[in-house]
């Protein structure tokens, strides 16, 4: 993908102040040109979603295929013996272009209980203004992010990426998805079967729709077979088409 902090998120990355503006005005303009020098010498690309396909035909003038980066389907599974529980969940580094404040918001404001998994630079600023119905869990294992998952009433995913396998772990545990309505994430949740998306990145927006979700009836085994097809075999077969078709292409 062209270079998320030279091209599209930079304030996120760098900070508002004008100092940091300011050094990003001298730096990006050649960074921008570096990249789009060497994405020249590249024969093939494979953008891992349609977002990040339209981001190289943007910024690179070049067409991509697109392949699915796969979901562990053996680890990340449902249990039907555990029912869904009170708590809503997120997974996530908590670094500013997350967005893990829209969420500490709006469920400081509900006052419903949401665990935090995840450790990074915003912990102490988040923890400040976070209620105390807001646990913040640290990096946890795969084991113990999977009983969440299993646990959770829902997976809340507020930041955009550029594909975003989080909310494809929790839908191949069975659990729908509240999520900002931009980036790949577009393309792995479907509304209203898996999840629910949101407008726009304000803790109002983002606690309206964890209300839409709480009044939805989720079907477990539906939302997993959704998240079945970006498993390995279709990530495998669509590299090696990828891979072929190089191979066939004039140098």
């Amino acid at each position: 993908t062209p270079m998320r902090y030279a091209w599209l998120f930079y304030p996120e990355y760098f900070g508002v102040s004008f100092a940091r503006s300011m050094l990003a005005r001298i730096l990006l303009p050649p960074l921008r040109r570096w990249d789009t020098a060497s994405s020249k010498r590249v024969h093939r690309f494979v953008a891992i979603s349609r977002h990040v396909q339209e981001r190289i035909r943007k910024f690179y003038g070049r067409e991509s295929d697109v392949v699915y980066p796969p979901v562990d389907l053996e680890r990340w599974t449902p249990d039907e013996q555990t029912a869904p529980g009170r708590f809503d969940l997120m997974v996530s580094a908590l670094v500013p272009y997350k967005h893990v404040d829209l969420a500490v918001d709006a469920y400081t404001r509900m006052k419903r209980p949401l665990k935090i998994v995840g450790a990074g630079s915003e912990l102490n600023r988040l923890r400040s203004r976070a209620g105390s119905n807001i646990e913040f869990c640290g990096w946890l294992a795969d084991n113990d992010i999977q009983a969440l998952y299993r646990q959770c009433r829902l997976l809340v995913f507020p930041g955009e990426e550029d594909f975003g396998l989080v909310p494809l772990e929790a839908q191949a545990c069975g659990r729908p998805v509240v999520a900002f309505g931009r980036g790949g994430v577009l393309e792995t949740v479907k509304e209203g079967v898996t999840g629910v998306f949101f407008p726009e990145q304000t803790p109002e927006a983002l606690e309206e729709a964890v209300r839409k979700a709480a009044g939805i009836r989720w079907d477990a085994r539906v939302i997993r077979a959704h998240a079945e097809q970006f498993g390995p075999d279709r990530f495998i077969e669509g590299m090696a088409q990828s891979i072929a078709e190089t191979l066939r292409s004039p140098a």
